[in-house]
Formats: structure tokens, sequence, C-alpha cells
């Protein structure tokens, strides 16, 4: 899945952290399901693919 030009091949992988300014216990509970949602639709708005999600407490 490598994406190349004439002289060059890369593959482009982040690694992004989401860490909201007040971790309360709410988020990892109840607000779950909502925050992965309204991520997979961003990303698949914008054409990206996610390979790997977690949700964990501190």
């Amino acid at each position: 899945m490598a994406n190349s030009l004439a002289h060059t091949k890369w593959v482009c992988k982040y690694h992004i952290v989401f860490t909201p300014k007040y971790r309360r216990k709410i988020i990892y509970n109840q607000l779950r399901l909502d925050i992965r949602t309204i991520l997979k639709d961003l990303c698949k708005w914008k054409g990206v693919e996610i390979i790997e999600g977690n949700c964990m407490p501190d």
C-alpha cells in the first residue's frame, strides 16, 4: 500500500493520541461510543483508514 513517484516510495502512518483537557471517568464510560462514532465519521469523510483504536483511562 505504498505511494510512489518517479524515484521515491512511501507509506504514511500516524500515531494520534487524543487527550482531553479534563479527563473524567464520564469520557471512558458514557461518552466512549459517541466519541468513537464521531472519530470514525471524520476519518471516513477525510479518507483516512483507522488501523487500531484504544480508549484507556489514566
